[in-house]
């Protein structure tokens, strides 16, 4: 009998982990450079949570959640994305005033596994709460920005829109239902079936999209409050040179977003897969969670395309091959003293031949292979190209440091 990972899951090992690791690692730099600390949420939740939340004519509740009944008799789901969750861990911590948090983690969704698309996928993600300005979503959108900016994600575009809110929404809901009936036989099925639960989704469908070019916009109909809103969000971003484009098909697959929802999209990729995360503002979520008002807003990167968009190459797991003449002990020694002064450093314990010892440093890629021959005597440092030079070991971390490919 043999094992295989779940149908839409994947196994990450060296050399790709590296990937995954210098991403996530960048990310929480990033991230800390802005202010959110790390927030963590149960990978489960209630599922009145989600349903509540994301909105139960959504497809990500209607079709996508891993739900079951646990032991207990409760209705529990495997978090299908990060902010219900975020938002109800803000509430029952009874924070006041602006909050934010930072996380990154798996979701899971049942959909069709695809390149970019799988059933356990990673997010990383903000929310910012308690903050109603306009310069809240902007230093958001421009967080994501600089963050998939660094990584190099290509042809990278934010694509921008207001969805109004609560006091110009309704009735816009009510003219785009209008219209949708009166194209209704150009509509496939499942959009005609939210035609009257949730016609913003119909926008958002990838069949019927399309052929619906001359539909009412929301831009054009937004109070005059939710217009100074958005005004401001656009004019702060061309100050801090933040490119965006004005998608007023934009809507987002979640029905908890309010005035600006924005979308950050690698040009490179496939159409079908060239989301690479987006967000918006919500500000009756907390409320809809049963919560106290808490107006916010936040995003959510998918790493998984963010690295199928960039395209790097996996990295050496280390720096330094050590390889030694002497006792596998002295060895150790020397390798421990290495990686405290902050160096990656793998070698032989089992004190094989020399032979054997250089064939495995060549397979590990490490750009450095130290020779130590005993504790007492200056070790032969050597790269790759085949130059070699020999110093104290002590010396070795700042060489490597000012040498090192």
């Amino acid at each position: 009998m043999s094992f295989q990972p779940p149908k839409g899951t994947d196994d990450i090992g060296a050399p790709q982990s590296s990937v995954w690791r210098s991403v996530l690692g960048e990310w929480e730099e990033w991230s800390a450079r802005y202010g959110y600390p790390l927030v963590m949420t149960p990978i489960f939740e209630s599922t009145e949570l989600f349903q509540r939340g994301v909105g139960d004519t959504s497809e990500v509740v209607t079709k996508q959640m891993y739900t079951f009944t646990d032991r207990g008799g409760r209705s529990v789901t495997l978090r299908p994305e990060g902010t219900a969750g975020v938002v109800r861990a803000f509430l029952d911590s009874g924070a006041k005033g602006a909050w934010k948090g930072a996380y990154s983690g798996p979701m899971f969704r049942y959909e069709r596994p695809q390149g970019g698309r799988r059933r356990q996928f990673w997010q990383v993600g903000v929310e910012y709460l308690d903050v109603e300005a306009p310069s809240s979503d902007v230093e958001v959108i421009e967080l994501g920005y600089r963050y998939l900016t660094a990584v190099g994600v290509p042809g990278l575009e934010v694509r921008l829109n207001s969805l109004g809110d609560g006091v110009c929404r309704p009735a816009y809901v009510q003219e785009l239902r209008a219209f949708l009936r009166s194209r209704s036989d150009i509509l496939c099925e499942e959009s005609n079936g939210l035609v009257e639960s949730n016609p913003l989704r119909v926008l958002d469908c990838k069949i019927c999209g399309p052929e619906l070019a001359d539909a009412p916009t929301m831009a054009d109909r937004l109070c005059d409050a939710c217009s100074v809103h958005f005004i401001e969000v656009k004019e702060t971003l061309t100050r801090l040179e933040v490119p965006f484009i004005e998608d007023h098909r934009l809507v987002r697959g979640l029905d908890y977003y309010t005035r600006t929802a924005f979308e950050y999209v690698a040009t490179a990729l496939e159409t079908a897969q060239n989301a690479v995360g987006g967000g918006g503002r919500y500000d009756g979520l907390a409320e809809t969670l049963g919560g106290r008002r808490a107006p916010g807003v936040g995003f959510a990167l998918g790493v998984d395309r963010i690295i199928l968009a960039a395209g790097r190459k996996p990295l050496p797991a280390v720096e330094v091959f050590l390889v030694s003449e002497a006792p596998p002990a002295d060895a150790l020694v020397a390798a421990s003293r290495l990686r405290i002064d902050g160096i990656r450093v793998d070698l032989d314990i089992e004190g094989r031949s020399i032979k054997t010892q250089f064939r495995s440093a060549g397979r590990s890629g490490a750009p450095v292979t130290v020779v130590l021959r005993s504790l007492l005597e200056p070790v032969d440092v050597r790269m790759a190209d085949g130059s070699r030079t020999e110093m104290a070991l002590e010396e070795v971390p700042t060489w490597v440091g000012a040498n090192s490919p």
